[in-house]
């Protein structure tokens, strides 16, 4: 990890426009992505209540995700997910979510509680996993990163439009950074 704080990554605020981009699929397992997962858990560490973080998040458009699997418990327990592909299924839940790029805001979102997510490793061995509740949580929440998704998009419009001032805000803010 860094030590000084200047050279941690920002966080990208909500109406940057490379948190709305596809992100690139990793196609090079080497330095360079070892450098950009550590620039992520650096970022996320940065953050209250920063269990995951998406590199389009600090501006990389690439098909990268961090998760802190203690929920803020430990800094050791890190899950690297390059190229991630899930599927869904189970019942659906709603839980409330936050976001990092998304600051302030929290709202209940209706999601499926349980993932199967195939992904490679910074070296790019294939994993695959399944999983439930909180972690099956955070896994779609960044994932949708990765395809420009973010949590206030799976709103109602009616819920959306209740957000309309902050979320203007906010982009407003995004587009300064």
């Amino acid at each position: 990890m860094t030590d000084k704080l200047s050279d941690i990554d920002q966080i990208r605020i909500y109406g940057d426009p490379v948190l709305r981009q596809v992100a690139e699929e990793v196609t090079g397992f080497d330095g360079e992505l070892a450098d950009l997962t550590e620039r992520m858990i650096d970022a996320m560490f940065t953050e209250p209540n920063g269990v995951g973080l998406a590199a389009p998040q600090i501006g990389v458009s690439k098909r990268v995700v961090v998760i802190d699997r203690s929920f803020g418990e430990s800094c050791d327990d890190i899950l690297a997910l390059i190229n991630p592909v899930f599927t869904t299924s189970g019942s659906e839940v709603s839980a409330e979510e936050g976001c990092l790029s998304v600051p302030g805001i929290y709202e209940d979102v209706t999601r499926p509680d349980k993932v199967s997510v195939t992904y490679r490793d910074i070296t790019g061995a294939e994993h695959s996993f399944e999983t439930d509740g909180f972690l099956a949580r955070v896994i779609q929440h960044e994932t949708d990163h990765l395809n420009g998704i973010l949590f206030v998009d799976r709103l109602s419009l009616l819920k959306r439009k209740l957000l309309a001032k902050k979320l203007r805000a906010l982009s407003e803010k995004g587009r300064i950074a």
